[in-house]
């Protein structure tokens, strides 16, 4: 039986030119012609034996066995670009010093951990977990190689921070409680008239959560008590899923026994604001930009998989 090798050259041509949503544009940024191109994409359908594109007003779509192609070739390009940087760069030794906000550790640090021993087997990454606006007086004095943020409007990113995502907040409860106007031990008004206190659970300050999620209640006239309060992330969690009350995060990275409320049961309360992610790097040493490269990788794969797209 004949076996079919594809092209990683031919694949690189045809990410980018759906990456970049045209063609003549991957062309010029792979250094090629456009004819040249168009002949890698026709190789690519014929080694395939499927149509890959189909015309769609002035452009071009993607099939259905194109969005099939497209993912396997990002993961055979990602491959072979990280056994690339891993053979080029396997002898460099020192440090790398990481900040991370603590929500995102379990979910986004252990995938970027192993692709970078891989490349840099003799790298030691230091990593440093707190809240962000801790990490971001460590990244301004030098402490801190690159950080990810978070950011409701209470820090000012550097310069050279990078926008990640936009992320909704979200009110969280246990995930084996389900939430409505009937079953809701806290909401809505009784009978009588009387409003129950809803019971927050929340990091403990200087979060800023912790401020703007009582402001928020207070606004709507939500009557609103403090019903369990920490420093640690792993602790909140748990009082959420032991039904202490409430938390606000977004849905990147919650563990298994605390859900986001959706639809109905999210509009039984105030709505939330927005949260943005900020990636901030002092790149200009390879093993961190590599390292800055992966944790975007990281947190898009991650954000795909919990559904905040």
């Amino acid at each position: 039986m004949s076996v079919t090798n594809l092209d990683l050259d031919v694949l690189r041509s045809f990410a980018t030119g759906v990456a970049l949503g045209s063609f003549a544009q991957a062309a010029d940024r792979l250094g090629r012609s456009t004819s040249a191109v168009s002949a890698q994409l026709k190789k690519l359908e014929m080694q395939t034996g499927c149509e890959l594109l189909r015309k769609s007003g002035r452009g071009l779509e993607l099939t259905e066995a194109g969005h099939t192609m497209l993912a396997y070739a990002q993961r055979l390009l990602d491959l072979n670009d990280e056994a690339v940087a891993a053979v080029r760069s396997s002898q460099l030794e020192g440090l790398v010093r990481l900040g991370l906000p603590e929500d995102l550790g379990e979910s986004v640090l252990p995938t970027v951990l192993g692709r970078f021993a891989r490349a840099h087997p003799r790298l030691q990454v230091q990593v440093q977990s707190g809240k962000s606006a801790d990490l971001l007086q460590l990244y301004d004095a030098g402490l801190l190689d690159l950080t990810l943020l978070w950011d409701v409007g209470h820090i000012t990113p550097p310069a050279d921070g990078v926008a990640l995502a936009q992320l909704p907040l979200c009110w969280i409860a246990p995930a084996d409680l389900p939430l409505t106007r009937e079953s809701l031990p806290w909401w809505p008004l009784n009978e009588g008239g009387a409003q129950p206190a809803l019971p927050l659970v929340l990091l403990s300050k200087p979060c800023p959560l912790s401020s703007l999620v009582p402001q928020i209640l207070a606004r709507e006239e939500v009557a609103w008590r403090p019903a369990f309060s920490s420093p640690s992330l792993t602790a909140l969690w748990a009082a959420v899923g032991a039904g202490l009350g409430l938390s606000v995060r977004t849905r990147l990275g919650l563990p298994a026994h605390v859900r986001a409320l959706q639809g109905d049961e999210a509009a039984l309360l105030p709505a939330l604001p927005g949260m943005q992610l900020y990636l901030c790097s002092k790149g200009q040493l390879a093993p961190v930009h590599q390292l800055a490269q992966l944790l975007q990788q990281s947190v898009a794969e991650r954000l795909k998989q919990d559904g905040c797209y």
